[in-house]
Parts: C-alpha cells; sequence; structure tokens
C-alpha cells in the first residue's frame, strides 16, 4: 500500500471533526486549534514547524499530514500563519527559519559529546537510565547552550549519585555546565512525572534515552499520559550507548548499598535542599517547589523556573490568536 493510501486509511478511521471558519466568531475546528496550538508552544523558541512536527505535537485530536496541509492552508489565506521552505509558524517565519537551521547544526556538531558524556553518567553508581533532555532531544542548541541530562536511579540513593555526579562536574569539568548539565533526577520506584501540562509533556515524548534499556521503557509507559496529550507522538527506543563492563560502578554500589549509604544518601539530601534554600530565598514556597523540588525520590534544579516562563509565554500567545481570529481555541 502506497504512502497516500495510508493516510487516506488513517482519515477514514478517524472522527470526523467541525471544520468552522476561524473568522466566523465560533470556535475553531479541533484540526485548526491543535495545529494553532503546536506553532503557538513552539513560538516560544523562534522554533517554526515542519508538518510532521505538528502532527507529532498537536494535543487532543490525532492529526494526519493531509489534515494539517488543509488546516495551514485554510489558516494561511487568513494571514494567521506564515509557511517559509517547508516551515510554519505565526510570525517571522524566515527569520526563525535562519535560527532554527543554526541551532540545528550546532546540536549535531555537539552530539558525539552528549553521547559520550551520557555515556560516562551510565557509568556512575545507581544510575540506572539516562536520557538527552533539553533543547538537544529537539535537535536544537542556542549559541551558548548546555547538554541537559535526565536521570533516572536505583531508590534510596538519587542524593548519592547525584551528589557523585555534581562533584565530577566540579572537580574534572571545573563546574562547566556546557557539556553536562545533570538537572533531573528520579528514581527507579517514582517514575511518573508529577507535572502534567503542555511544558512537561512535550519534554517527556521528546526524551532521547541513551541508556537503561528496560528502564527506559518502564519511564514511557508510566507517563503514557504526555502521549495522550500529544497523541501523534511515540516513545522512542533507548539507543544504549555501551558503559563498559562497569565493574568499579559495581563494587562502589556493593559499598554503598547498606546503612552507611542510606545515611549519606540523606545527609546530601538534606545539605542539598538547605544551600538552595539560602541561595534562592526570594521564592516563594510554591515555585520554589515547582523549580526545585527536593524529596527522596526527586530532584530538580531549574532555579530560572523556565517551566512557567514557557506557559506564560504559551498563554499569552493563544490569548492574543484568540483576539486575532475572533474565536476561542478549543
Amino acid at each position: 500500500m502506497g504512502v497516500a493510501s495510508v493516510f487516506h486509511e488513517m482519515e477514514r478511521a478517524l472522527p470526523k471533526v467541525d471544520r468552522t471558519s476561524v473568522d466566523s466568531g465560533k470556535p475553531c475546528s479541533a484540526v485548526q486549534a491543535s495545529v494553532l496550538k503546536a506553532l503557538a508552544y513552539f513560538d516560544n523558541f523562534q522554533h517554526p514547524l515542519r508538518v510532521d512536527e505538528i502532527v507529532r505535537f498537536g494535543s487532543s485530536v490525532l492529526l494526519c499530514p493531509t489534515m494539517v496541509r488543509d488546516a495551514l492552508e485554510d489558516l494561511r489565506k487568513k494571514s494567521v500563519v506564515y509557511e517559509c521552505d517547508g516551515f510554519w509558524g505565526l510570525t517571522k517565519v524566515k527569520e526563525a527559519v535562519s535560527i532554527r537551521r543554526s541551532a540545528e547544526d550546532r546540536a549535531e556538531a555537539r552530539m558525539p559529546k552528549a553521547l559520550k558524556m551520557s555515556r560516562r553518567i551510565g557509568r556512575f553508581p545507581f544510575v540506572r537510565a539516562v536520557f538527552i533532555s533539553g533543547s538537544m532531544s529537539k535537535g536544537c542548541l542556542a549559541p551558548d547552550g548546555d547538554i541537559d541530562f535526565f536521570v533516572i536511579t536505583t531508590p534510596g540513593r538519587l542524593w548519592v549519585a547525584r551528589t557523585m555526579l555534581i562533584l565530577y562536574k566540579k572537580v574534572f569539568l571545573l563546574n562547566s555546565r556546557k557539556d553536562f548539565c545533570v538537572n533531573y533526577f528520579i528514581d527507579t520506584d517514582h517514575l511518573t512525572i508529577e507535572d502534567r501540562n503542555r511544558f512537561t509533556a512535550t519534554e517527556v515524548i521528546t526524551l532521547m534515552p541513551m541508556y537503561g534499556n528496560g528502564t527506559t521503557e518502564a519511564f514511557f509507559q508510566r507517563n503514557a499520559w504526555a502521549f495522550r496529550m500529544h497523541p501523534g507522538a511515540s516513545a522512542p527506543r533507548s539507543r544504549e550507548v555501551l558503559i563498559g563492563k562497569g565493574s568499579t560502578k559495581g563494587i562502589l554500589e556493593r559499598l554503598l548499598s547498606g546503612r552507611i549509604g542510606e545515611r549519606l544518601d540523606g545527609l546530601f539530601m538534606e545539605l542539598t535542599w538547605r544551600r538552595w534554600k539560602r541561595k534562592f530565598d526570594d521564592l516563594d514556597a510554591r515555585s520554589f517547589e515547582l523549580a526545585l523540588r527536593t524529596r527522596t525520590y526527586v530532584s530538580k534544579h531549574h532555579p530560572r523556573n523556565f517551566q512557567k516562563r514557557v506557559l506564560d509565554g504559551y498563554q499569552q500567545r493563544i490569548h492574543t490568536l484568540e483576539k486575532s481570529i475572533g474565536a476561542p481555541l478549543t
């Protein structure tokens, strides 16, 4: 069966959606709303999208390329969206395409370093899975961008693993975040991400699993909610970078498996929490919890509260779009 036939069959299987015009004062169709929400979210980053990416990042309704192209053409006629070289966006698309291509070139050049660091993180005691996260997981990197990692550890040793990794960064990498930004940890008993919104869903479905076959699959299964929010996305398989025999890792895990390791884990968490409370005393309790979550099973270090800034920017863009088209994006 040809590609066109496959998409035709997909469209026949999908539920029919209302295609009300965006300038009628009535709600947009589900397809148009999904397309506009995807474009609005990535407009935060001056990141225009291809049709296949709009399918992947569409929300609420399962899209196919034909449906997206029809919606985009209709919206372009009304000067709501714009296109350049196959990329779609809300404003200044030509400039944004140039920015995106430069960011993609940087990410491609830094990927060997990301793979090397993934392998290195996987060698540390109690680390069970490593993902590339942040902008690198979306194939882009800013001129001053860091390589971010999301790490899963064994229960009860998250803070031991984290502290070892931070000490390695401070001592051997001279505290540089450029290639080694380990800012989010969870353990294997708490694989479900607690915050559920467009930001966290996008981060989950774009994570690049590098190490931890089995654990990475379990993580995506436990966060199926993110794929329900973006029904056009699918969970990637682990690339499984080789970390070697890991004899040192095994020895250290055995040495720290008992009461000493338990006490160290609690001590490292307490010391880190106290340091963060002093350093970021300008944050209220709610902001601190969102940006610097500190529990036995999770460590989140996002002091600039990037999640809130992105979601606020997204809501502002949705509000502007709704005023522009004279209809709610429901």
